[in-house]
């Protein structure tokens, strides 16, 4: 149960982690980016002005999962204010939902208005491919915990905030738009976020299929959820790691999700870049 007096500690680490960065960094991001499993590549085409590893940032989380490197950069990417975290926290590592959405959280009372979640996933619809690249349109979230839970500030959003334009029809078109002018090849779908750590069976992902999804992890709605309660514009983009049919089911090894993500890195990197320079 959250209780009021865990939540208060909670806003106040909040807004002391906001101070901490504030007094170091030279000017406010216009867009901040998650970065997922194998997919640090952007990382190399910003210029940066800070960066620190998370334990070094006061009241910030430790990443424990595979391939996230744990590092915050502020930095300039074509001319855009960008803050990458190269690495992002999750269910599956024992964290609460809103504990795991603390960055979020940190960037929206910086000012910050603009998420980019990016992550690997499992592909659901058949027509995918591993190493296609999709934007997300929508979500199901099947992570049994919401980071809204627990008291609410108003100063911080809404009780109950409106998820059905959750993922910006205004970033995906101009996404899309990038990524043609890039000859970068970009599907769309929508996204179902399990706890994990555990992969899926046959069975879910037959299930997961029939409930409309195109792509599968662990990771990315939670922090949509804060960064929409918190008033900002939202986009994902999922590297298809592999795609699985239930009716021929494959043994699927985090390894090679993480192979495939870095296979795809180079694209992910060029259509960011590409959207970047023309937007912000």
């Amino acid at each position: 149960m959250h209780s009021v007096d865990s939540f208060d500690r909670f806003s106040r680490r909040v807004g002391e982690t906001a101070a901490f960065l504030r007094e170091r960094i030279p000017w406010i991001p216009d867009v901040c980016i998650m970065l997922g499993t194998g997919l640090g590549g952007i990382a190399h085409a910003t210029d940066p002005v800070w960066k620190s590893a998370y334990g070094d940032i006061p009241g910030f989380p430790v990443s424990t999962a595979p391939e996230h490197a744990g590092v915050l950069m502020i930095g300039e990417t074509c001319g855009a204010r960008v803050a990458l975290f190269q690495g992002r926290f999750h269910y599956y590592e024992g964290y609460t939902t809103r504990e795991l959405t603390f960055p979020v959280r940190v960037m929206a009372s910086l000012g910050v208005r603009t998420l980019i979640g990016c992550n690997a996933a499992g592909g659901l619809n058949p027509s995918f491919a591993s190493g296609d690249l999709m934007v997300v349109t929508d979500h199901i979230n099947f992570i049994p915990d919401n980071p809204l839970r627990g008291p609410n500030m108003e100063e911080w959003g809404s009780r109950f905030p409106d998820m059905s334009r959750a993922y910006s029809a205004v970033l995906r078109e101009k996404i899309c738009h990038a990524a043609r002018k890039a000859g970068v090849e970009l599907k769309e779908g929508v996204f179902a976020a399990v706890p994990g750590p555990s992969l899926e069976t046959p069975a879910e992902t037959r299930f997961l299929r029939s409930a409309g999804a195109d792509a599968v992890a662990m990771s990315l709605v939670p922090e949509v959820i804060v960064a929409i309660h918190a008033g900002m514009e939202c986009m994902g983009i999922s590297v298809i790691a592999n795609v699985n049919d239930p009716d021929d089911f494959r043994p699927i090894l985090i390894e090679d999700v993480i192979e495939q993500a870095g296979r795809a890195r180079n694209r992910l990197e060029k259509l960011l870049v590409n959207f970047l320079k023309e937007y912000f």
